[in-house]
């Protein structure tokens, strides 16, 4: 099976920040993604976790290495064709924006053809099915100002379902959701990636969160891979006190049975 995604050694500096400090990088990254799966990166901050998302999104493009699509190297496509094959999810939307739900959902549909001033009949029902999909359809025309940081999330998942993608990339996306939040975006992802069979890429800071809900995990520090595998393999005590530079205890959930991670702090 061709995986759907697919970094081969890839790298990427960014330019120097100035005299004495060195530049951060991406070294020599290779993983990859097979379709329907869900594969979670987690790793320390300035782990090089972000820059991953743009390298996939291709607003980045590598230095060195290749990064595939379905076979297909992005540096041949433009933006508007990866964009109509993979959607970013990011962790919020702006404040002030001055848009509804829906006409924010719509925006989803731009890849599709960038050159119209109006949306067309398919491109509405295509709004419709992903705000369905969230569950944000009753929500249409709000503002979203007015929305709770639930809500939004979700209407941002469906502007990217809007893009009919065939992968779906989330940058944190329980960041700043309270635990009944977290649930229902848990809950929701995990319907996504069974029921409608997408290829879902979760970038998280949270380690439960990103062991409940993937196939395999990409443990990164420092710009480069630390292990790839799954949740068993990766969520484990050494592995992540050597990445995270401080101790913690692995246990199991006691009803998925799948890892949790417990901090140690430190005794004044």
């Amino acid at each position: 099976m061709t995986a759907l995604l697919e970094c081969q050694r890839v790298g990427f500096t960014y330019p120097s920040q100035g005299v004495g400090r060195s530049a951060f990088a991406i070294r020599d990254l290779s993983f990859e993604v097979q379709p329907g799966e869900t594969f979670a990166v987690i790793g320390p901050n300035a782990s090089g976790k972000t820059t991953l998302v743009r390298l996939l999104s291709k607003v980045l493009e590598p230095s060195t290495g290749r990064v595939l699509l379905g076979g297909d190297d992005l540096a041949g496509l433009s933006r508007q064709a990866v964009a109509r094959q993979i959607a970013i999810v990011p962790q919020d939307v702006p404040r002030g924006f001055p848009h509804t739900v829906e006409e924010l959902v719509l925006m989803g549909r731009f890849p599709r053809a960038p050159g119209r001033f109006f949306e067309g009949t398919e491109d509405r029902a295509a709004a419709r099915r992903a705000m369905e999909q969230v569950g944000v359809m009753e929500l249409r025309g709000a503002l979203l100002d007015r929305l709770s940081g639930g809500e939004r999330q979700r209407v941002m998942l469906a502007r990217a379902l809007a893009q009919e993608p065939r992968l779906l990339v989330l940058d944190e996306p329980t960041a700043h959701l309270d635990l009944r939040y977290q649930a229902e975006c848990a809950g929701l992802l995990r319907r996504l990636g069974r029921e409608a069979g997408l290829t879902i890429v979760l970038v998280s800071h949270d380690l439960g969160f990103a062991a409940e809900l993937s196939d395999r995990l990409l443990l990164m520090a420092e710009g480069a891979a630390v292990r790839v595998g799954p949740p068993e393999t990766v969520i484990d005590e050494a592995v992540l006190e050597s990445a995270y530079g401080c101790r913690v205890i692995v246990d199991k959930h006691p009803v998925s049975r799948r890892p949790t991670v417990h901090l140690i702090y430190p005794r004044a």
